[in-house]
């Protein structure tokens, strides 16, 4: 029995249109929609040209099907600026994902969701709130992305080919899952992460995610969060050089430009002090990058822990992809290349928080 919604995933996936995949294989746009709405199945050697196009095992075309995901149940920013191919691909990929992590957790127990609903709350004070209630203080958060984790949020990565989605996040049966773009600068990782956090807490599952009012919501709270004002207010003084802006962000981990954002925001810039600020930064390179920024992206921890575990027990990534039918490369793409972390020893460094540190303890 072929599974018609797994040759859609697969081909979005891809990035296909019903004619590109019919322009690959030699099969009619008629025969594909056809295989996609269940209405006939393809032959064996037609399926084997669609494995083959689309770079699917043909086992994954016989595992069960998958219910899609509601593009409006996710946040992606700038939506209207968003062609439906990257969109429909990122979906896909997230949809293959929660197939991963439905795998892990049938073999760990992993981090329970300990994400309150704060919808009635203005995005500062929602940040306020959750940085009490995680025991958080004032304190600049060393590392977004345990952080999230040991708190029940997933995190994964998107594959590279989405240069146009930064990162996105949605509710799954009762779990947060967050999906971000390993392509952007360490600092607008952290920013994105504090981001897609906010619209989990701010809008959850009963308030849309998408449009301007959101993206400000969430952008605002993320700003909250990462730099909260009695902090900011402590250290840093007002109207503030260049110069100093620079150095203070390296406490906070934040982009220069969003330190900026915020101490306009404060009040604690001028119009005119945040409009010189900007230039200023702008001539620097501050826009479009981060200059002498963070050395390494932060990647999952979580997921360094399930894999390492694995290979105490002598399976190996290799193993993980073939009992989710896919091949090595597209699960790496998903863990943030964990298989060239894994193939070169743990990574050295700071050793992480005990709130940081996601509990996980395999399932007997």
């Amino acid at each position: 029995m072929i599974s018609s919604s797994r040759i859609t995933v697969a081909r979005r996936r891809r990035g296909l249109t019903l004619a590109e995949l019919s322009h690959l294989t030699g099969v009619s746009i008629q025969s594909l929609s056809n295989y996609e709405r269940g209405r006939t199945e393809p032959t064996p050697d037609t399926l084997e040209k669609l494995a083959t196009s689309l770079n699917f095992p043909e086992s994954f075309f016989h595992e069960p099907d998958l219910d899609p995901i509601p593009a409006d149940s996710v946040s992606f920013r700038a939506r209207s600026r968003l062609a439906a191919g990257p969109r429909d691909g990122a979906l896909a990929a997230s949809r293959l994902v929660m197939e991963l992590n439905d795998w892990i957790e049938t073999r760990f127990k992993l981090p329970p969701n300990q994400l309150p609903t704060l919808d009635k709350l203005d995005p500062e004070s929602a940040a306020d709130v959750l940085r009490a209630r995680w025991g958080l203080g004032n304190a600049p958060i060393s590392n977004m992305v345990h952080l999230l984790e040991a708190h029940g949020v997933r995190v994964f990565s998107l594959p590279p080919e989405f240069t146009d989605v930064d990162a996105f996040s949605l509710w799954r049966e009762g779990t947060p899952f967050v999906f971000l773009s390993t392509l952007k600068t360490a600092e607008r990782g952290r920013f994105d992460a504090a981001h897609e956090l906010g619209h989990l807490v701010l809008h959850g599952v009963e308030r849309s995610h998408s449009g301007p009012q959101a993206e400000k919501e969430a952008n605002a709270f993320a700003s909250a969060f990462l730099m909260p004002r009695d902090s900011i207010t402590e250290h840093i003084p007002d109207n503030p050089m260049v110069s100093q802006v620079l150095e203070a962000k390296k406490v906070w981990k934040v982009a220069a430009m969003a330190l900026t954002y915020r101490l306009h925001d404060l009040g604690m810039l001028t119009d005119w002090h945040y409009r010189r600020t900007c230039v200023e930064l702008g001539k620097r390179g501050f826009r479009k990058s981060e200059p002498q920024g963070l050395p390494v992206r932060e990647k999952s921890q979580l997921l360094e822990k399930v894999f390492n575990a694995f290979q105490a027990k002598n399976i190996s990534f290799r193993d993980v992809a073939r009992e989710l039918h896919v091949d090595t490369e597209e699960l790496s793409s998903w863990v943030f290349g964990l298989v060239v972390t894994l193939r070169s020893g743990t990574p050295s460094g700071r050793r992480p928080s005990r709130r940081e540190r996601p509990h996980l303890s395999l399932v007997p």
